[in-house]
């Protein structure tokens, strides 16, 4: 199976600047990154940026990188971009590889790639992982995602679906036993087809509320196919806290 990784990183953040620049261990954290991805089985990995100063370190340490446009408004967009000029074929896989996460597990990677290639009904191939507590379900910042007998997402939300109706009447402190209750964890397989048309849609109704741009593609239409994670996602790096929980794992 053929498969391209795709790696977004861009130098501006509001919580930690430059940083994908980071040194982790004696290596930038797009390196980390970046040699995560090459463990895959992916045929191809790129980083797409739109900051010269991020396209010149991964050109130093031989990387392929793909200058793209800084006012896209979705990692959707920059990576249909990337497919674009890079001339990948509709039929063609891309994975999308955040840049904040130096651990990730290249099985999950190819996991990801397999489940979409094998999903013929789906556009989109994501993945979960179960919710242990009751704080996490409840928490905004987690994103659930509720999915079908086949494995099709019915929905994502910053809520806490399903909602135990009964079990909670009781008390809302503790998750009852026995239910599925899933995290999605934000790796996305894409047929370039689907990107093609992402970039005509206007912004969905739902994805404006909960501020998920995966809604859009349930809104018009397309499938979605999540599967429980292979190996648990080690927690992206967002702030200086997570910066340096990473540098004492690699340390």
């Amino acid at each position: 199976m053929k498969f391209t990784v795709v790696i977004p990183a861009r130098y501006s953040s509001t919580r930690l600047p430059a940083k994908p620049l980071k040194e982790i261990a004696g290596k930038p954290m797009v390196q980390r990154v970046y040699e995560q991805a090459c463990l895959s089985e992916a045929t191809r990995v790129v980083v797409a940026t739109d900051d010269e100063r991020i396209a010149s370190v991964v050109k130093a340490f031989g990387g392929e990188v793909c200058m793209t446009s800084n006012a896209h408004e979705s990692g959707t967009d920059r990576l249909q971009e990337v497919a674009q000029t890079l001339a990948l074929a509709d039929d063609e896989i891309v994975v999308n590889v955040q840049g904040d996460e130096p651990l990730i597990p290249p099985e999950v990677i190819n996991q990801v790639a397999k489940n979409l290639a094998q999903a013929k009904e789906a556009s989109v191939a994501t993945l979960s992982e179960p919710i242990e507590s009751a704080q996490d379900f409840a928490n905004p910042n987690i994103v659930k995602v509720v999915a079908d007998v086949n494995g099709l997402a019915l929905y994502f939300s910053r809520a806490s679906i399903p909602w135990p109706r009964d079990d909670f009447s009781q008390t809302t402190d503790v998750l009852p036993n026995g239910q599925h209750f899933q995290r999605h964890i934000g790796i996305y397989a894409y047929r370039v087809s689907l990107m093609n048309q992402f970039v005509t849609w206007d912004l969905a109704p739902i994805e404006g509320l909960e501020c998920l741009e995966q809604l859009r593609v349930l809104w018009n239409g397309h499938r979605i196919h999540v599967a429980e994670s292979v190996l648990a996602v080690p927690g992206g790096v967002d702030t200086q806290e997570d910066l340096d929980r990473v540098r004492l794992l690699l340390s």
